[in-house]
């Protein structure tokens, strides 16, 4: 039996930043568990080094969806981090807090709180930016985010063709306003990947109160009567029992931490019965509210060989200099994420001026990260919607903690998606066609110019898509009864028991959420502390 003050399950994102904001103050004892183990390796510290570990098993829990009807009955992937530091430690590295507005609806649909100018101090408070000053950002957090640290000719020439169709030029979507199209932020500090782990958890290690062990992946929680006392893991075929004097914060994420509380007896009840697990607390929205980004790629083969990095990975002294340019200048496309330039734009279902649709360029092309990239000059723009309405679900296939639970994401389940998603694909198309553009491309390989109907576009879309990994919303935040976790992100129902991850969010954010689950992470944290 071992005792803490807190039990913090999972190291990720909000794990990792969470225990190492605790952990400031001396008194208090943490305990952080992860399923996963260190996070070592040379493509885990690389930035480019995501595209060998999304989908490596060592460190990525690869569940998989259902056969989706709204998808062409594919299943989807939805990859997890399973190391320390979490999904952070092999994500795409895209720094992008979301659209003021994002956080503005959090509070309008209950979570008290939790508006944009409430949560913009933990924003700057988590971070500290290499680029201009300015009241909106950060330069004393422990996360490292910098600009953009690689040129290349074709997406310049993207840019403008963008502002030539219409779209402002943003220097800085983390400021004023996220609308427009520029250049992409980076979690990456000098040459290597920045992450939860080594921005915060690492660095709190060295504290005597804050103690983490590795492949320990919890089973149960233990309460006596309606109040969390601790819980229960496997470590190396053992099982071991841990008391919390204060509380126990679920940070497993939007897959796991649905599935623990079902397994402990927090969910909806029929689904408990049907699996013969005692219901502590009937919560019908534990696993409910599902939402993710679905992409949609379009790749055109670029004219001029040379422009697309498809060309050079096959040239050793292409890739001797992109490894110079590296080592040396701690630039060049070894140091860019999922996406370099892009941005948020509105197509005409967008609502009082809100982009609905953002856009990621890349100067390659391939069918998914750890394929090669295609023989072709590809150039990509993929783009996803900003705010669906389709919403899936979580639910617990077994009593076997082991056990993956079922995803159900029911993609393009609501009609207005489906309409948002084929406007998006023409956009791109007006983008590619505009002058500064138009030159360098000399065919629309994906989904292929052929698809030119509302019905073929959409049909392509349901086949082409895929995830872009953003998996939140299944322990819901809020102010009414149905609300998984109140304002304070204490679980209802039960006492001793919060969760804090992107599971939270009532809605999800319009760009990509790694940098809003560091948001919750450090405002839960302030919370807790008063």
């Amino acid at each position: 039996m071992e005792g803490y003050d807190y039990v913090i399950v999972g190291s990720g994102t909000a794990g990792s930043t969470l225990a190492a904001r605790l952990t400031e103050d001396p008194a208090i004892r943490v305990l952080v568990l992860e399923c996963g183990g260190a996070d070592r390796g040379f493509w885990l510290k690389l930035p480019v080094g995501y595209y060998k570990s999304i989908y490596d098993a060592r460190v990525s829990h690869l569940y998989r969806g259902q056969p989706d009807s709204g998808i062409a009955d594919r299943s989807m992937d939805c990859p997890r981090g399973r190391v320390v530091g979490g999904s952070s430690s092999i994500n795409g590295l895209i720094y992008i807090r979301g659209q003021h507005q994002d956080f503005d609806q959090w509070q309008a649909l209950g979570a008290d709180g939790w508006s944009y100018q409430d949560v913009l101090p933990h924003f700057r408070s988590v971070e500290t930016y290499n680029g201009p000053p300015s009241q909106y950002r950060g330069g004393q957090g422990p996360l490292h985010i910098s600009d953009l640290k690689n040129e290349n000719a074709a997406c310049d020439d993207w840019l403008e063709a963008a502002q030539a169709y219409g779209l402002p030029r943003n220097e800085d979507f983390n400021g004023e306003s996220a609308f427009g199209v520029g250049r992409y932020q980076l979690s990456v500090r000098g040459r290597w990947r920045e992450s939860a782990a080594t921005a915060f958890l690492h660095p709190a290690l060295s504290r005597p109160n804050l103690t983490l062990k590795t492949r320990a992946h919890v089973t149960e929680l233990v309460f006596e009567g309606a109040r969390a006392v601790g819980l229960r893991y496997l470590r190396e075929g053992e099982l071991h029992t841990v008391h919390v004097d204060g509380e126990v914060i679920l940070c497993g994420g939007t897959v796991q931490t649905p599935q623990l509380l079902q397994l402990s007896g927090i969910g909806p009840a029929a689904l408990l019965s049907r699996h013969g697990i005692a219901v502590r607390h009937d919560a019908p929205e534990v696993g409910q509210n599902l939402q993710d980004h679905l992409q949609m790629r379009t790749i055109v083969e670029l004219s001029r060989p040379g422009d697309s990095l498809n060309d050079h990975v096959r040239n050793p002294f292409s890739l001797a200099k992109m490894g110079l340019e590296w080592l040396i200048g701690q630039r060049g496309p070894l140091t860019v994420g999922a996406g370099q330039v892009g941005g948020a734009a509105c197509t005409k279902y967008a609502q009082n001026g809100h982009p609905d649709v953002q856009l990621f360029v890349m100067p390659l092309s391939v069918d998914k990260p750890g394929t090669p990239l295609h023989r072709f000059s590809g150039f990509t723009t993929s783009f996803w919607q900003c705010h669906p309405e389709s919403r899936g679900s979580i639910a617990i296939a077994d009593t076997n903690p082991l056990s993956d639970p079922t995803i159900t994401t029911n993609y393009l389940s609501a009609e207005k998606d489906q309409k948002v998603m084929v406007e998006a694909l023409r956009m791109v198309r007006e983008i590619y066609g505009q002058m500064a553009f138009h030159q360098r491309w000399k065919r629309e390989i994906i989904p292929g110019a052929e698809h030119k109907s509302d019905e073929d576009i959409l049909a392509a879309i349901r086949r082409m898509s895929a995830t872009v990994y953003h998996l939140v919303g299944t322990c819901r935040m809020g102010s009414d009864p149905g609300a998984v976790v109140d304002p304070s992100l204490r679980v209802n129902g039960v006492e001793g028991l919060r969760v804090v991850d992107a599971s939270v969010m009532p809605r999800i954010t319009s760009a990509n959420t790694n940098a809003p689950t560091f948001m919750i992470a450090e405002k839960a944290a302030a919370i807790m502390r008063s």
